[in-house]
């Protein structure tokens, strides 16, 4: 009996974590868009996943300390080769990262907050339909989702002239990204230390983002002081204390539960666009945000396989 209430009690805990995770992303939609306001879409994140990767340090050795450490069991050439699945699968997941961070940077300057935020959260939808090429099978509810959600993405996207908003399509696109993000990393993640992976991610992703950012738009030290604040948020908050968050409460918490809590975040996304940045929706754009969520949710309802006799 005392165990099962110290589970119970531990569950809870896990999901007020997860629930204030995806109040952190919302909130960072917010923080992305202000932060455009001062320096570019590379500089942004450059910024952003430079200061994460920075954060994620000292959480590995903390998150050793207290899980222990997985490799000192191991043997000499299993430790090697866990240990390069989390470089090469750090390197792979930075790649999406900044891919689908680019996207969205970009289409964000050019929506609103709560509608990038709702978008986004799509890729709940797009990953089982991608699952499809690599033979994994999707439920009628996926199907039925997939059609919810393209008529919520009509009624959100879609205006007057039967033309879709070019940030509204480029946060789509960021969507994408973000889809083939999160099946590289459940390739990788049970093969290696998954906060290894999200530090070198990071660094990978900023150093594009760097690349990419003097190629284009030559870094302005005042412009970048001026965005210190979004930028802080973004890199600590959003990237650093978020995933690192994300990564301890998900152990206590049922899969299918955890990614419906951390769904939520485009719901914040939207409160904070209207609360902080004074965006508001239209009657067709809000019922398109509620035919999205009901979507994600449908999303996540598992469906029971037929056994074959």
């Amino acid at each position: 009996m005392e165990d099962m209430e110290q589970s119970v009690k531990k569950s809870g805990v896990s999901k007020a974590l997860l629930l204030l995770t995806g109040l952190i992303w919302g909130v960072a939609f917010v923080a992305q868009s202000e932060g455009m306001n001062y320096v570019g879409a590379f500089t942004f994140n450059c910024a952003r996943f430079l200061i994460g990767g920075l954060v994620l340090i000292p959480c590995i050795f903390f998150l050793r300390k207290v899980n222990g450490d997985k490799q000192a069991a191991m043997d000499q050439e299993a430790r090697e080769k866990y240990r390069k699945t989390g470089i090469v699968g750090g390197l792979c997941c930075g790649v999406f990262i900044c891919l689908g961070s680019t996207l969205q940077q970009f289409g964000i300057a050019q929506t609103t907050v709560g509608k990038a935020g709702f978008i986004t959260a799509l890729y709940i939808v797009i990953v089982p339909v991608l699952g499809l090429f690599l033979k994994k099978k999707a439920g009628l509810n996926i199907w039925a989702s997939v059609a919810i959600a393209a008529a919520g993405m009509y009624l959100l996207c879609v205006n007057e002239g039967f033309s879709i908003g070019r940030g509204d399509f480029l946060v789509f696109l960021g969507s994408i990204g973000f889809s083939f993000h999160i099946l590289v990393i459940d390739y990788f993640s049970p093969k290696a230390d998954g906060v290894v992976i999200s530090c070198i991610q990071f660094f990978t992703a900023g150093i594009i983002s760097g690349i990419l950012m003097f190629l284009f738009e030559p870094p302005s030290w005042s412009s970048l002081l001026a965005a210190w604040a979004p930028v802080l948020y973004a890199g600590v908050l959003s990237c650093g204390v978020a995933y690192t968050l994300q990564v301890v409460a998900q152990k206590n918490v049922d899969p299918t539960v955890a990614s419906l809590i951390l769904s939520l975040e485009s719901a914040f996304s939207l409160l904070a666009g209207w609360v902080l940045l004074g965006q508001k929706m239209s009657a067709k754009e809000l019922f398109g945000c509620v035919l999205v969520f009901a979507a994600i949710m449908l999303a996540q309802v598992p469906v029971k396989k037929r056994s074959k006799e």
